[in-house]
């Protein structure tokens, strides 16, 4: 594995068909990626799925964690009353510089609330954003925010473009990427 892959904290415990589809999904990562990852979650949930995958390969470590943040939890409560939760655990491995980047498909919320209680804000940044890359025309597309604020303010916008340009630069080797805004209106039968 490449000394500049960052090793990557994954909560084993959130998302459908947990925590099978995601130790699964980690093994292939560093099998196929060489992405050395830390699974963090109910270890004794965890290890079975590992056993019945075969040998763990180099690279893949496990951190329990006791609890897990539910779908349908409060963020901000379950982050505060859940301490030894996967989330919580995984954003604490990124706080502490063991990780460069947690990832979960559980609570969305709760990994929003979990990173800014314990990786902080970069300064000069009012909120954070969520973002995904999507397939389109040119192949290289990446928006945001797509669910971390329901109603943003103007100051937010631009702090989600500048945000927006620096990961397309930096992670996608865009040089000039184009930046824009795309809003879905507010009638009552959609977000605002």
């Amino acid at each position: 594995m490449a000394d500049s892959v960052r090793r990557v904290a994954v909560d084993a415990m959130g998302g459908d068909n947990a925590p099978a589809d995601i130790v699964r999904g980690a093994v292939r990562a560093v099998q196929e990626l060489g992405v050395p990852v830390t699974l963090v979650g109910r270890r004794d949930a965890i290890e079975p799925v590992l056993r019945e995958s075969g040998d763990t390969p180099d690279g893949l470590a496990v951190v329990d964690a006791s609890e897990v943040v539910e779908m349908n939890e409060h963020p901000a409560s379950a982050v505060r009353n859940k301490r030894d939760s996967s989330i919580v655990r995984a954003c604490a491995l990124v706080a502490s510089d063991d990780c460069g980047a947690a990832v979960s498909a559980g609570n969305s919320g709760a990994m929003l609330a979990a990173a800014l209680f314990s990786v902080k804000r970069v300064p000069g940044i009012a909120r954070p954003a969520i973002g995904a890359a999507f397939p389109s025309a040119s192949g290289r597309t990446f928006i945001l925010d797509v669910g971390a604020n329901t109603d943003c303010r103007p100051e937010w916008l631009a702090q989600f473009a500048v945000m927006g340009d620096v990961y397309a630069r930096s992670m996608m080797g865009i040089e000039q990427p184009r930046v824009a805004l795309l809003s879905n209106g507010e009638e009552a039968e959609k977000g605002s």
